[in-house]
């Protein structure tokens, strides 16, 4: 059953993971292989085990541990085969930690010293860049306690992500941090690679889990991975389990790698299609526009017909959806995305009204004048514009305001509170405002700091990806005060769309002049009110602005729709795998 629904197990979301978690269960289940009744009976296994521990306590190696409670009926998560046993940990081996080691004897070379994030990394890499060592002499006097990692013992972690186990090989010389990573001794004839893939299973991860001590962080003790539950095989079916679990897991592999290729290559079939639609227009090299030999005097029309067959194939991902709206908005900012009206107002006319009022503004003192911004260059406009356009710079054009910074220092003469909209609160198209803050101002800075609606919002530092985030106040609340830019909804902004505005805005041109443009630190970035005012703007005619911005929203209303209909296909899928997955588990 498992091979015969490969498929829809691997192609579900996240379906390799949960294939290989499928693989370990069974494995530990005695489901993934057909029994062998010539096989020597795990019984006997624990048997042997018991008289080499006795052997050793008697030659005074290791110390007599306490009898473990024998394993109530209603304790064992599920029935085993024959000759399998359920035992705890502490029966087939000998679970502790490491003695005390103090910081002050870190050192920076001799012995590595591992703690839990070491065993961890070595875990999945299979080789550490360690950081911390103890001297060769105290690595003497603490292997006298005999709990110095030998070949075949397992790691465990017991700290934090906790449960995870590495095997010591033969080439291995370290020494570990007590608590924060235990020890299994294999005294037994344990297969190391069974136990260690048993310690890998939802079975053992959920245990140990559940019963996590930690407060704020996970935590497994000594005591309580001594009694923890393992499904015991006999010693020749563990030895064909580990052959067979290595093989599914590198059919895994190669699955994971065949949805990283093929991903791959959608993303890219993806961009190169919706790339003509882009490239027709103009953008870039200034021939782009013309017509190859036979198409029509459109180029964007006839190149969209080569597209649009292909898009059932296209947007079967979430990711080609994102795509397809970045590419709307790429055509819209261009005005591709709706036809020109020769009888509308043109940009020009738009652009001297806009300045005639923001001279009035001026006049009457309730803006101060700005020094005078310099002239496009042809090299800053990234593309060509439609008849009835112009390149004008953002500070020609609307009044753009700083927000309040929280707690400053000033006196406030009549102090009033408002609700206070964060860097924070501005996602991309859409506010959060589960997490407000207050804000402390005068009374007298009210119509300064007080967002009104229609005012267009962009963030003016943090990460990368919060830098010139924009979306447009509403009126969310009857009152609030901003840390962010504003574009002010009022004065010469009323000469515009501000929708139209964030749409540009959001657009992979806007975010690469952002990104170029903005102040760099390590891990932040910000913008400031000049590089704002120098951005290159496209301004189409009033009237079209309208036009453009519904054609926008009718169509990402579709990618909404397609996102949700892949989202129900997915949550089907994933449905239908989970379903196949307890059907394997739980059938004989």
């Amino acid at each position: 059953m498992l091979l015969s629904n490969l498929n829809l197990l691997a192609t579900a979301p996240d379906g390799v993971v949960k294939l290989r978690e499928l693989i370990l269960t069974l494995a530990v289940q005695g489901k993934l292989l057909p029994q062998d009744p010539s096989d020597e009976p795990a019984s006997v296994l624990l048997k042997k085990i018991r008289a080499e521990k006795d052997r050793l306590i008697a030659e005074g190696k290791i110390k007599r541990d306490k009898p473990l409670a024998e394993i109530a009926e209603e304790e064992r998560p599920f029935e085993l085969p024959t000759g399998w046993e359920w035992v705890s940990l502490g029966d087939i081996g000998l679970v502790g930690s490491s003695s005390r080691v103090h910081q002050s004897d870190w050192k920076s070379y001799g012995v590595p010293f591992y703690r839990a994030r070491e065993i961890v990394k070595l875990s999945r890499d299979g080789s550490v860049a360690n950081e911390l060592f103890i001297s060769e002499e105290l690595f003497a006097s603490l292997s006298q306690s005999g709990w110095v990692p030998e070949k075949n013992d397992i790691m465990i972690t017991g700290v934090g992500t906790i449960g995870i186990p590495y095997i010591v090989k033969a080439s291995d010389r370290f020494y570990f941090k007590d608590a924060s990573v235990l020890i299994f001794k294999n005294y037994g004839n344990i297969n190391a690679e069974y136990l260690s893939l048993f310690l890998k299973s939802p079975l053992w991860i959920d245990r140990i889990h559940a019963d996590s001590m930690g407060t704020t962080v996970d935590t497994l003790t000594i005591a309580r991975a001594n009694i923890a539950l393992v499904s015991l095989p006999p010693v020749a079916e563990q030895s064909r389990i580990v052959t067979r679990v290595e093989e599914l897991m590198r059919l895994c592999d190669a699955l994971s790698d065949k949805a990283r290729l093929e991903a791959t290559q959608h993303a890219q079939l993806v961009a190169t299609l919706l790339g003509t639609l882009t490239a027709a227009s103009g953008a870039g090299a200034p021939d782009a526009s013309a017509p190859t030999p036979g198409e029509p005097a459109d180029p964007l029309h006839a190149r969209w017909q080569r597209v649009a067959p292909h898009f059932d194939l296209l947007l079967d991902r979430p990711e080609a959806v994102d795509a397809l709206e970045q590419t709307i908005l790429q055509l819209a900012v261009r005005g591709l995305l709706v036809p020109q009206d020769p009888q509308n107002e043109p940009a020009s006319a738009l652009l001297k009204k806009i300045r005639a009022e923001k001279d009035k503004l001026i006049a009457e003192g309730k803006i101060k004048r700005d020094k005078p911004l310099p002239p496009i260059a042809e090299d800053e406009k990234p593309f060509d514009l439609p008849k009835g356009w112009e390149w004008v710079r953002l500070g020609e054009i609307v009044v753009i305001s700083s927000g309040v910074t929280l707690g400053r220092k000033t006196t406030i003469p009549s102090p009033i509170s408002l609700p206070y909209l964060r860097v924070a609160n501005v996602q991309r198209w859409h506010l959060n405002l589960s997490s407000m803050k207050e804000v402390v101002i005068d009374k007298s800075e009210l119509d300064r700091f007080q967002l009104v609606s229609g005012d267009l919002l962009i963030t003016e530092g943090g990460d990368w990806d919060k830098v010139g985030r924009t979306t447009i106040w509403r009126d969310e609340l009857p009152i609030c005060g901003h840390q962010n830019h504003v574009f002010k909804a009022r004065g010469t902004s009323a000469q515009w769309n501000p929708v139209w505005a964030e749409m540009y805005l959001n657009s992979a041109v806007a975010r690469a002049y952002f990104a170029s443009s903005a102040k760099q630190t390590t891990n932040l970035a910000s913008i400031n009110m000049t590089q704002l005012k120098d951005c290159a703007f496209p301004l189409p005619p009033l009237a079209e602005q309208s036009r453009i911005v519904a054609r926008v929203a009718s169509l990402r209303a579709l990618c909404a729709d397609l996102r949700q209909l892949l989202t129900a296909s997915r949550s089907t899928q994933a449905h239908l795998a989970e379903a196949l997955v307890d059907l394997t588990t739980t059938r004989p």
